[in-house]
């Protein structure tokens, strides 16, 4: 339960921290591509080979059977969790021209 507990808030401090995050751009990007000539040198012809293929008769059923099967129960506990606080990129900007 911890393990699970821990995994669920790690998830939400990263979803968290993305959408804090303040983008700006500061430099404008390139991509020259390479341009190529291709010339056919050679006509090809292709055969592709044939199979006979004879599939085997699959059936598909079910049979009643009796099996031991664990009881699960569960209790319920206090434990302490970890906690997380994230201030958002644009609330930290504010914080400076405050000060």
């Amino acid at each position: 339960m911890l393990k699970t507990t821990l995994a669920a808030a790690l998830a939400t401090v990263g979803a968290l921290g993305l959408a804090g995050c303040d983008v700006e751009k500061t430099q404008e990007g390139n991509v020259s591509v390479p341009k190529y000539e291709v010339e056919k040198k050679a006509s090809g012809d292709v055969t592709l080979p044939k199979y006979d293929v004879t599939t085997p008769d699959v059936k598909v059923g079910s049979a009643e059977t009796t099996i031991n099967v664990p009881k699960v129960t569960t209790e319920e506990k206090k434990i302490e969790v970890p906690t997380v606080q994230v201030t958002p990129a644009p609330d930290k900007d504010d914080d400076k021209k405050t000060q």
